[in-house]
C-alpha cells in the first residue's frame, strides 16, 4: 500500500519532499546560544501536552516537568514515563495517518537544528517501523487507514541521510590476508614489491532522493532509517533497544518447531525482511547483544530476537542471514559461558577464608 503523496509533512507542511534544515544564529555568546536551544528543546516538549492526554499511570509525571529541566531533550530522552506516553499514542489503531498531530511533531522535531531533538525521534524509530510494516504487510492492508504520517517520519530520516552522504556510497576498506596486521602475521611475509592493496566492499549503494515510499523503495527506506538509528545507538534508552529486540521476535515466531516458542505468546504480521532491512538489523542486535554498557534486558531481548532471526533465515534458506545470526549465537554463549565463569571465580575466592599472617620479627642490630 502506498500512501498519498499529498499528506506527507513540511516544515510549513506545504512541500511534499522533507529536508532538514540548519538553523544559523549569528550571535557568539555561548550562555545565549545555550539559552535558544533549551527554549527551543522547551517550546517542542511543551507542544506535545495539547497532542497527548497525561500519563494514565502516573499522577507525578508531566511534561513540563521535563521542560523545566536544565537539558529538557536528554531528560526526556532518558525518561521511560516520556517514551511509554509516545509509545501508547503511536500504537493506537488510528495513528499513522496523514492527519496524526503526533507524527507531524515527531517530523518536525526531527527536521530541528537540535541534535538531541532528532534523538528523541529515533529513539521511537523501533516501534514506528514495527507498527509501520506489520501494518503495510498484514492481510486487511487494503483497508487499513493511510500510513502517510509514519511515511512522512521515514522520509524525513531518509532524506537527512541522502544529503549528509552527498551522493556517495558507504565503502568499508577490506584489508588482503597476505599483509600483516595487529591481529595476525602470514606465514610467508611478502616482498615490498608483493604488498596487496586493499579492496573496497560497498556497504550501501549511492542514495537517490525519494518523495515518496513506493513499495520498490521501501526496503532501502526503512534500512537507511535503521541504520541511522544504529549510528546513534549509544546514545539510545535500553528500553527503545528492547522494544526492537521485541518486533523481530513477534513478526518471526511462527517458525515453533525451530525457536521452541510457546504458544501463548502473541503472534505478529511475517515481515519480509530483504537484506537492505535485514543488515542495518543484524548490526543493531550485534550491539544489544555485546555491548558492555547494555542492561541486562537488552541482551537477553537480543539473545531471543537473534535466535528467532536463525530459525526464519534456517526456513527461508537465506545464506547470508544463518552465517550471520549464527555468528552471533555462538558470541552470545562464550560471552555468558565467561561471564558465569567469572561470577562463579568471583563466589568462590569471596567463600574462601583468608590465610592468617604471620607475625613480623623485627630485629634490633645493637
Amino acid at each position: 500500500m502506498d500512501s498519498n503523496n499529498n499528506n506527507y509533512y513540511s516544515p510549513s507542511s506545504t512541500s511534499s519532499t522533507p529536508h532538514p534544515t540548519t538553523t544559523t544564529t549569528n550571535t557568539t555568546d555561548p550562555v545565549q546560544s545555550w539559552w535558544e536551544t533549551v527554549s527551543k528543546a522547551r517550546s517542542r516538549i511543551l507542544s506535545l501536552s495539547s497532542i497527548i492526554p497525561s500519563h494514565p499511570s502516573s499522577s507525578s509525571f508531566s511534561l513540563s516537568s521535563l521542560a523545566d529541566s536544565d537539558r529538557p531533550a536528554i531528560s526526556f530522552l532518558s525518561s521511560p514515563d516520556a517514551y511509554s506516553l509516545i509509545s501508547s499514542s503511536l500504537s493506537s489503531p488510528v495513528s499513522g495517518s496523514g492527519s496524526d498531530p503526533l507524527c507531524q511533531w515527531l517530523y518536525d522535531t526531527y527536521l530541528s537544528s537540535d541534535p538531541n531533538l532528532r534523538l528523541i525521534v529515533l529513539s521511537f524509530l523501533p516501534l514506528l517501523c514495527g507498527i509501520y510494516l506489520s501494518r503495510i504487510h498484514s492481510s486487511d492492508s487494503s483497508s487499513a487507514p493511510s500510513l502517510a504520517g509514519f511515511e512522512a517520519v521515514l522520509l524525513a530520516i531518509y532524506s537527512s541521510e541522502v544529503k549528509s552522504r552527498a551522493g556517495k556510497p558507504v565503502v568499508v576498506q577490506i584489508p588482503h590476508l597476505s599483509n600483516p596486521s595487529l591481529y595476525h602475521t602470514p606465514r610467508n611475509k611478502p616482498h615490498k614489491s608483493q604488498v596487496q592493496a586493499p579492496s573496497t566492499g560497498v556497504l550501501s549503494s549511492p542514495l537517490e532522493p525519494q518523495i515518496a515510499i513506493k513499495s520498490t523503495k521501501r526496503p532501502v527506506i526503512v534500512g537507511v532509517a535503521l541504520d541511522c538509528y544504529f549510528k546513534h545507538i549509544s546514545q539510545m534508552p535500553s528500553w527503545s533497544k528492547v522494544e526492537l529486540c521485541r518486533n523481530v521476535m513477534i513478526s518471526n515466531n511462527e517458525i515453533e518447531e525451530n525457536s521452541g516458542i510457546s504458544e501463548s505468546e502473541p503472534k505478529g504480521v511475517r515481515i519480509p525482511l530483504p537484506w537492505e532491512i535485514l543488515q542495518p538489523l543484524l548490526r543493531i542486535l550485534g550491539h544489544c547483544l555485546l555491548g558492555p554498557l547494555n542492561t541486562q534486558d537488552a541482551k537477553d531481548a537480543a539473545s531471543v530476537a537473534v535466535r528467532r532471526l536463525y530459525a526464519r533465515g534456517s526456513h527461508d534458506l537465506v545464506p547470508q542471514a544463518i552465517l550471520a545470526t549464527r555468528s552471533l549465537i555462538q558470541l552470545d554463549k562464550r560471552t555468558r559461558e565467561t561471564a558465569k565463569a567469572t561470577a562463579a571465580n568471583t563466589s568462590s575466592n569471596a567463600n574462601t577464608p583468608a590465610k592468617a599472617k604471620k607475625p613480623e620479627i623485627l630485629l634490633v642490630s645493637k
